[in-house]
């Protein structure tokens, strides 16, 4: 829910977001023999039911008030003369310019919806990276591939993981927690490390050291589990939500080849 005073600091930016075109407009309020248009509420409403807030009686109070405190912040600011500094007349002209930008991203998004066939194939394809099992596993992270070896070396003596890793492991994180790691997908580690990893059965760790960006690790295989994937009506709005953002880094990444940049 709105609270009365939210908008109370808005910039002109919140002013020029809202359609100036109020000609026979109905007054939601007159402040100072100035009318704020009732299009202005609907406008404002229609923007906070789109982010699911629901359409009642104290969310119209709610905007309405605010539309109050920014007029009368507004008239204030220009009987100051602010409205004639420099740096407000070039911050008005940086928001009409991302308003603009605004519109033409959202008019693109219009005229190049996402399609289900879409949705569906890029829900398809997580699938097969993700694929059908999950891993839990431990690691112990050493500088050195000697290092590592001796470490082994250890284990195969009866040495104990989960004290090892306390007590060497570079990777703090894990090594508190006697180098256990979450449950993970293939997919969410480095190849080397996953292609070791992949070749563990329960129980059992990697007798030759695994060679990272990050340095030699020797990796024990907690648990297998099958791996629970959301449906594609669970995950459709965020899948959605990622075309988009692709599709509208495209169309930018081909104006800017079409453009002239000196």
């Amino acid at each position: 829910m709105l609270k009365t005073g939210k908008f109370a600091a808005l910039t002109l930016l919140s002013l020029l977001m809202i359609n100036t075109a109020f000609a026979e407009d109905k007054s939601a309020a007159m402040v100072n023999g100035v009318s704020l248009p009732q299009s202005r509420v609907e406008a404002r409403v229609k923007t906070a039911t789109a982010q699911g807030q629901a359409d009642t009686p104290e969310l119209r109070k709610a905007i309405r008030e605010d539309m109050i405190s920014l007029e009368v912040l507004l008239q204030a600011a220009k009987k100051d003369g602010l409205d004639k500094t420099p740096d407000v007349i070039e911050q008005t002209e940086l928001a009409k310019d991302s308003i603009l930008a605004n519109a033409y991203v959202q008019n693109y998004v219009k005229n190049h919806p996402i399609t289900d066939d879409q949705i569906k194939q890029e829900y398809d394809k997580l699938k097969t990276n993700l694929g059908d099992k999950e891993y839990k596993v431990s690691h112990i992270l050493v500088g050195s591939e000697d290092e590592a070896k001796a470490i082994i070396k250890q284990l195969g003596h009866k040495g104990n993981f989960e004290k090892i890793a306390k007590e060497k492991s570079k990777d703090a994180g894990s090594a508190q927690h006697g180098g256990a790691l979450d449950w993970a997908v293939p997919s969410n580690f480095v190849p080397p490390f996953a292609e070791a990893m992949l070749t563990l059965k329960k129980g059992a760790y990697t007798k030759e050291p695994v060679k990272t960006q990050f340095g030699w690790h020797i990796i024990k295989m907690d648990d297998i589990r099958p791996l629970k994937i959301p449906s594609l009506e669970q995950v459709k709005p965020q899948i959605l939500q990622r075309l988009q953002q692709e599709s509208i880094q495209k169309m930018i990444a081909d104006l800017r080849s079409g453009a002239k940049i000196e």
